[in-house]
């Protein structure tokens, strides 16, 4: 229970920080006024002003925001509790191409945390292949394979007279026997041996096996290569989440997503493995949580930039009636989410 504790703040601490100081850094750039900058939410632990900015530490670790100057606020309506009173720095008297910098300016720097993490980790530990080759590479406990003696570095040669040519033809030629007595063929050591296994279905699979890895392979990068490699992986993390939000608006895949309570839950198994893992896991939900974040939903990042859109079109804001209404609806539409992700996330629990 600590552990996942733990993970929890520690994961939604990082990536929604570090989505705000985008926001943050952006604003001071483009000369607008940030009243606060938090990290974490609730009652004030400790803060500090520097400038106009006050800095503070709150009670609860789960994430943090800053208060913009003039910026909207979710009712639609100006923040004026600034300290400033100079509204040149409101963030609603600068130019459309700033504010359009500044909102988009969270997302990128989620994308840009989920490079920098896989990055560290590709060039420190390296990156994982599987082998096509039909070797073992290890052997489950009490497994058919591993009652039958089979040991990694053995090649499989044929299963109940079928040549098996390369790891796939295992999970064909086994298909049809779940508890029949087979006869495999291997390869040790320039020896070719027969061994009788009995497969069985694997519970979580559904699929018949014998209880065998094929073969890991590690290759270590320069931090050039890592760096490309970790570009690379984000992007195309990037280009499945969103075919995949795409799916679910369209009805082609179902509505499968975890809310707060699932990401606690998987954030703690992932810790568990090793802080590697944990990593590797911030740096997934950083590419989720900016990509949700260019959604064009009112109240998210995205539904700003297209606010943002039409007043460069426009060449004027929408009257304040709207915008209150069009915040509402993203309320409204939030909400629902999160509860139903919440609905699922207990579903999943019973």
């Amino acid at each position: 229970m600590l552990v996942t504790i733990l993970a929890t703040i520690f994961v939604f601490s990082v990536i929604v920080v570090i989505h705000e100081l985008g926001h943050f850094i952006t604003a001071k750039i483009t000369g607008m006024q940030v009243d606060e900058f938090a990290v974490g939410f609730g009652p004030t632990l400790i803060s500090r002003r520097w400038g106009s900015t006050l800095y503070s530490l709150r009670m609860i670790p789960l994430g943090g925001f800053n208060r913009i100057a003039g910026m909207v606020d979710d009712n639609g309506v100006e923040d004026d509790t600034t300290v400033e009173i100079d509204k040149t720095k409101w963030f609603t008297s600068k130019p459309v191409a700033a504010r359009f910098l500044v909102m988009v300016a969270g997302a990128m720097m989620n994308f840009l945390l989920a490079i920098v993490l896989v990055w560290g980790i590709y060039w420190v530990e390296g990156t994982v292949s599987i082998s096509t080759e039909p070797v073992v590479g290890a052997t489950i406990a009490d497994s058919p394979a591993a009652q039958s003696k089979l040991q990694a570095g053995d090649r499989i040669l044929s299963i109940n007279g079928n040549p098996i040519q390369q790891w796939d033809d295992i999970t064909v030629a086994l298909a049809n026997y779940d508890k029949e007595v087979l006869t495999v063929e291997i390869q040790r050591q320039g020896n070719r041996i027969s061994k009788s296994i009995i497969p069985h279905v694997d519970e979580t699979t559904k699929r018949v096996t014998m209880g065998i890895y094929p073969v890991q392979k590690t290759h270590i990068h320069s931090f050039g290569e890592a760096g490309k490699l970790a570009v690379i992986r984000v992007g195309r993390l990037s280009s499945v989440m969103v075919q995949g939000i795409y799916q679910m608006i369209v009805g082609k895949t179902g509505a499968d997503i975890a809310g707060p309570i699932g990401i606690a839950q998987l954030a703690g198994q992932v810790a568990s493995l090793g802080f590697s893992s944990l990593l590797m896991f911030t740096a997934f939900l950083s590419t989720n949580l900016g990509i949700i974040n260019l959604l064009p939903i009112p109240v998210l990042d995205g539904g700003h930039i297209i606010l943002l859109l039409l007043e460069a079109v426009r060449r004027k804001r929408l009257p304040e009636r709207a915008l209150m209404y069009v915040q509402i609806t993203g309320m409204v539409i939030l909400g629902s989410i999160f509860l139903f992700s919440l609905v699922k996330d207990i579903l999943r629990l019973l």
